[in-house]
Formats: C-alpha cells, sequence, structure tokens
C-alpha cells in the first residue's frame, strides 16, 4: 500500500460532491491537499474542516478550470514544498440539460466541452511538468460510464466523457518509460449536486432521477479513488468502472415502487 503521509494531492472541483469527498478521504489518510474550485466560500469552510477533524495541511485556491491562465498562475503561485505535486484528481465536470442534440443550447456546450475536456487538459498539462522533473506522479481523472456507453440526450456530455477516455489511455501511451501514473475512475448513477447543475437548478426535478432506487454517493466515489492512489507504487489502476447494484447500463436502473 502507498502511504499518503505528507503527500500533496491537487484536487478540482473540490467544492462538493465527489471533489469534497475526496478531500476529506485523502485527508483522513494524511495527504497534504491543494483545494481548488470556482467557489471560495465554500473551499475555506471545507478547509477549516479538514484543519479541525484530521488536523491537515490543506491551502485552498479560486480557480476556474475553464480558464488556462487561471490555471497557470495558480500552479506558479504555490510555493515550495506545495509546487511537488503527487497527485491531481481531475474531478471538476459538469452536464446541462438532457435535450436532443438538434433541440440544444450551443451557448451550453462550451461550458460542458471546456470544463470536462479543456479544463481536465489544462490542469494535467500544467502540473504534468512538475511531475516529469521528479519522475514520479499520478494523474486520475473523473470519468464516467457515459464515457463507455452513450444514452439519449446526453449527446454532448457522453462524448466529453468520451475524450477524457480517450485522453486517459493516450497520455498512459505517452509517458510509458515515466514513474507516473494515470488511471480513470468512471461511476454510473451519483446522488451529488450533479442533476441539479444538469437541469438547472431544478432540485425537485433532479431528485426523481434517484427516485426509487439506491445510487452511489460522493463518498463511495471517493473511496475508489483513495484505492487507485493508494496501490504500491508499481501498480496502475488503468479504468475502474462502477455503478450502483440498481443500475445494469446507463439507460437500465431498477426502481421498486414506493411501498
Amino acid at each position: 500500500m502507498n502511504n499518503l503521509k505528507n503527500k500533496i494531492v491537487f484536487i478540482t472541483g473540490a467544492s462538493a460532491g465527489i471533489g469534497e469527498a475526496c478531500a476529506l478521504a485523502f485527508a483522513s489518510a494524511g495527504a497534504d491537499l491543494i483545494l481548488t474550485a470556482r467557489r471560495e466560500q465554500r473551499l475555506k469552510v471545507l478547509a477549516e474542516r479538514l484543519k479541525t477533524e484530521y488536523n491537515s495541511n490543506v491551502i485552498y485556491r479560486t480557480m476556474d478550470v475553464r480558464d488556462k491562465n487561471m490555471v497557470r498562475q495558480v500552479v506558479a503561485s504555490l510555493e515550495s514544498p506545495w509546487k511537488n505535486i503527487d497527485i491531481l484528481i481531475n474531478n471538476a465536470g459538469l452536464a446541462i440539460g438532457v435535450d436532443k442534440f438538434q433541440e440544444s443550447n450551443m451557448d451550453e456546450w462550451d461550458a460542458v466541452i471546456d470544463t470536462n475536456i479543456k479544463g481536465a487538459f489544462y490542469c494535467a498539462r500544467t502540473i504534468l511538468d512538475g511531475m516529469l522533473e521528479r519522475n514520479s506522479g499520478h494523474i486520475i481523472n473523473l470519468g464516467s460510464v457515459a464515457g463507455r456507453e452513450v444514452y439519449p440526450g446526453g449527446s454532448i456530455y457522453c462524448a466529453t466523457k468520451h475524450a477524457v477516455n480517450a485522453f486517459t489511455r493516450a497520455l498512459r501511451l505517452d509517458l510509458c518509460g515515466k514513474k507516473i501514473r494515470v488511471s480513470s475512475v468512471d461511476p454510473g448513477m451519483v446522488e451529488t449536486d450533479f442533476s441539479v447543475v444538469r437541469f438547472r437548478g431544478d432540485s425537485g426535478r433532479a431528485k426523481k432521477v434517484y427516485e426509487n432506487m439506491t445510487p452511489l454517493t460522493a463518498s463511495d466515489i471517493a473511496d475508489v479513488i483513495l484505492f487507485c492512489a493508494t496501490r504500491p507504487s508499481h501498480v496502475n489502476i488503468n479504468e475502474l468502472s462502477l455503478m450502483p447494484v440498481d443500475q445494469a447500463s446507463t439507460t437500465m436502473v431498477s426502481r421498486k415502487s414506493a411501498e
């Protein structure tokens, strides 16, 4: 097992959901954390919680992964030893709408594509420089079962997660011979704010996505990401896909009638 004590972990989208759960999981394992997201106040609250509950070494930075210059500035501004990032968790991502492609909003495409694809690219490319210098590191990309299997109304989101899947596999080839691991964790249905964002703030509609079934939780995904990060240094978890027992595919979910 790879000990995370004093390892520096950089998490994107850390202010809620899977990113927040990763912060808690890695803090409990003794890692030092760099939390990034757009919502500064939520990062501040989370950082204080980690310091109180786990006595963690933690800093946070406001960052929008869609802005490559901001990503560069955040990483460049880190003081030693925070520059020596051991693990990047490329978690920031979103979906907007379940419209058919021919009815979808092009402006909304940009937010999804820029966050899910380009944001992951920007963070990996920027942080890789230091990993290559040290010949050590681990990039963990948050994919989705939507990156393996499409579903109606998911054209843009599915395309972005297929891109993350391809990026992860290609990056592993590019880094062959280096002591840098590259993994993808691809969840199915996870109950977080994801569906609230997808339905443009309609929490009632979002709740129905998980109605009469038991979805995964953010902590479930964080546990799996932690598992990938704690394997012995010669072991790389290439891809790990998980779904709730009630889900068999992106389009098949068992829902029990409410009693």
